[in-house]
């Protein structure tokens, strides 16, 4: 009976961190790396790729970004519209730029880029997966 009730407590702690961690949103970066609308139509008509590159440098001038492209460029997102900080990549499933983005895990149905935001969660729902099994 004892095995019972332990079993049944480690279960339920598990669908409970499980159903939290799935349900928490991957974190997204913040609105100070989103263009204003004046510098979007700026970079938009702008048709010479140096022309952007620079006009996307002045922009990231105040932001800490680190990371460049492969040409010295900053990142940017066409999709999000922002400019990426280091770590942060699009996700085509969940249709949005996560920081520290691995890959899609469908198992978790998010990001694993969560180790940043849900690392407790995801660790729990291993340790009590392993738990039950035993």
């Amino acid at each position: 009976v004892a095995y019972l009730v332990v079993f049944h407590i480690l279960f339920v702690l598990f669908v409970w961190t499980y159903w939290k961690s799935v349900f928490t949103l991957p974190i997204q970066p913040g609105k100070k790396f989103h263009m204003s609308y004046a510098d979007q139509e700026r970079y938009e008509n702008e048709e010479r790729p140096e022309v952007q590159r620079q006009i996307l440098a002045e922009i990231a001038r105040k932001l800490p970004v680190y990371t460049r492209t492969g040409n010295g460029g900053i990142r940017f997102c066409d999709r999000c519209q922002l400019i990426k900080p280091d770590r942060c990549h699009h996700c085509s499933v969940c249709a949005m730029c996560v920081l520290k983005m691995d890959h899609h895990c469908p198992w978790y149905v998010l990001d694993t880029g969560l180790w940043f935001s849900e690392r407790k969660g995801y660790l729990h729902i291993f340790l009590y997966a392993s738990h039950v099994c035993m």
